[in-house]
């Protein structure tokens, strides 16, 4: 059975440096991220960043950003909703447990849930951080449920 390929990201010049500097798109994420810490420790990161940050994506990144959020509020109303490097995110003791890195932020092929090392989903002595989402569906709510709750120890 022939399976359709996707076609590879669009690569722009403003995304690739052969110096090995920073690119316009991390210095931008590292100086939003400077200003969020400002406004994390003043108290004002709040859930209504997350909604604002989710009310600018586009297409699945939006509806994988809701879904998201509805399903933490939902199965982990202790962590905390924040923005992270732009990103919609959720704390637990005041630092990120997990984030949703949307394809439009970078102009990736994907975006991605990513759990920090605060998560506990240690598993042997080799196990994923970051997992690979295109569309948010009841199987994969199902298991993005595991994983926060294995997440969060409990």
């Amino acid at each position: 059975m022939a399976t359709a390929k996707k076609a590879p990201a669009k690569k722009t010049a403003a995304k690739t440096t052969t110096s090995g500097t920073w690119t316009a798109e991390e210095k931008a994420a590292m100086k939003q991220a400077a200003a969020e810490k400002k406004r994390t420790r003043a108290g004002k990161n709040t859930e209504q960043d997350v909604l604002d940050a989710i009310a600018k994506m586009d297409g699945s990144d939006r509806a994988i950003a809701e879904g998201l959020h509805a399903l933490v509020k939902k199965i982990a109303p202790q962590l905390e909703p924040r923005t992270w490097y732009g990103f919609p995110a959720y704390a637990k003791d005041g630092k990120v447990l997990l984030f949703w890195q949307f394809a439009g932020k970078f102009d990736s092929r994907y975006g991605h849930i990513g759990f920090n090392d605060n998560a506990q989903l240690d598993d042997g002595s080799m196990w994923p951080t970051s997992f690979a989402i295109t569309r948010w569906t009841k199987a994969n709510e199902a298991e993005v449920k595991k994983l926060i709750l294995c997440a969060l120890g409990d």
